[in-house]
């Protein structure tokens, strides 16, 4: 085809507020709903992009002599837009298919990829595969999205000399509006310490002016514990939902993008994300961050994985249910991650009310199309077992 095909392309002359893509929502929280870009907008997250992939001197680089594989489908936001930014640089693509661990690994080697970008689910089954310590993945730089990335994948992935760090998007902002990259002084760090640093949520990128708000709109200190809403401004984030209009009006309230994530903010600018408002678990009267439980669970050695919703309780009006899928072979009773829970509590990292955790056992946890953990299907499933 790529032979048979000419050289040259006559592009048409049209207006660059012309609709260039349109996709929906991953449905991750609720009904997916259409978004859709212009073409000026397209160009706009490309050249932020390029600038801030290729701004750093040492960690998390994307430059002219990388060679790039996505790992996350192209009509999931336009693979990130990523593409659009390798094309940019004219550098090498890979584009694997199917996600297949084995597979995957073997053309990160084969074609001696150097920058990738994934959903916390795919790098835990690259690392987990059989294979995995068969190749060098010392030279690969990765960014991770779409979810919430466990300090102990990105524990892991470091150990292992990838370049991991967190990006941060969602499908009506194009996605890039934040990136979490490290000094070249935090890389004498351990891993451990590094972790707490990549997996924050990050520092806004050119163009993009974010804030955390509370209910009224005012801004939360920039002490990293008080929490609000992320709410941003950019000139390529969608301008609405395709043929929605009430949704629309939600979505640009008060004339910010409202994104339904909760988040704290340090004195550097640096975000961390907490929650998402729809999964923001209230336990009399006392909010818990689902992903903040997770976390803790997930270091448990026999938990292959953990997801956290908020189930109905009579007592406290609602309580944290986790979904836990046991490692092959792994024995433990869900005491033992009652212990963890109540460890974490005793040391101040979660609120005590975290103990009034149950546990439910299941064989996988439903994710949608692009890998993320549908905590929509997760609620339907379980809670009606309640």
């Amino acid at each position: 085809m790529l032979a048979a095909a000419s050289s040259k392309f006559d592009f048409p002359e049209f207006d660059e507020n012309t609709r260039a893509t349109t996709f929906y929502t991953t449905g991750t929280t609720g009904f997916p709903k259409g978004v859709y870009f212009s073409h000026r907008q397209l160009v706009l997250h490309t050249l932020v992009t390029t600038a801030s992939l290729a701004a750093p001197a040492v960690q998390g680089r994307m430059h002219k002599d990388s060679v790039y594989m996505p790992i996350t489908p192209m009509f999931h936001v336009h693979a990130w837009g990523i593409p659009f930014v390798a094309t940019f640089l004219g550098i090498k693509q890979v584009y694997p298919g199917r996600y297949v661990p084995s597979v995957l690994l073997k053309l990160l080697d084969v074609h001696k990829v150097t920058f990738s970008h994934c959903v916390p689910t795919i790098l835990n089954m690259l690392l987990k595969d059989p294979t995995s310590a068969d190749y060098d993945l010392s030279n690969w730089t990765c960014v991770i999205g779409g979810a919430a990335l466990p300090k102990s994948i990105a524990i892991e992935a470091l150990k292992r000399g990838i370049d991991v760090f967190v990006g941060y998007g969602m499908s009506e902002t194009c996605p890039v509006a934040a990136l979490s990259f490290i000094s070249e002084k935090d890389l004498e760090l351990s891993p451990e310490e590094q972790a707490d640093l990549r997996c924050r949520t990050g520092k806004a990128v050119g163009m993009v002016q974010i804030r955390i708000v509370d209910e009224e709109g005012n801004d939360v200190p920039n002490d990293d514990k008080t929490p609000g809403e992320i709410v941003m401004r950019a000139p390529y984030l969608t301008q609405g939902y395709l043929k929605d209009h009430v949704h629309s009006e939600k979505l640009w309230a008060g004339g910010w993008l409202h994104t339904n994530d909760v988040a704290c903010i340090d004195k550097n600018g640096s975000i961390r994300i907490t929650d998402r408002t729809k999964d923001v678990i209230k336990v009399g009267g006392e909010w818990l961050s689902s992903l903040e439980i997770e976390d803790v669970i997930a270091k448990h050695e026999g938990v292959a994985e953990v997801a956290v919703i908020g189930a109905p309780d009579l007592n406290w009006g609602e309580i944290p249910l986790a979904i836990v899928v046991p490692k092959p072979g792994a024995e433990f009773d869900d005491k033992e991650l009652i212990h963890i829970l109540k460890a974490s509590v005793d040391s101040g990292v979660l609120p005590r009310e975290a103990i009034t955790l149950k546990v439910k056992r299941a064989e996988i946890i439903d994710k949608t199309s692009v890998g993320k953990v549908n905590k929509v299907a997760l609620r339907a499933k379980f809670l009606v077992q309640m």
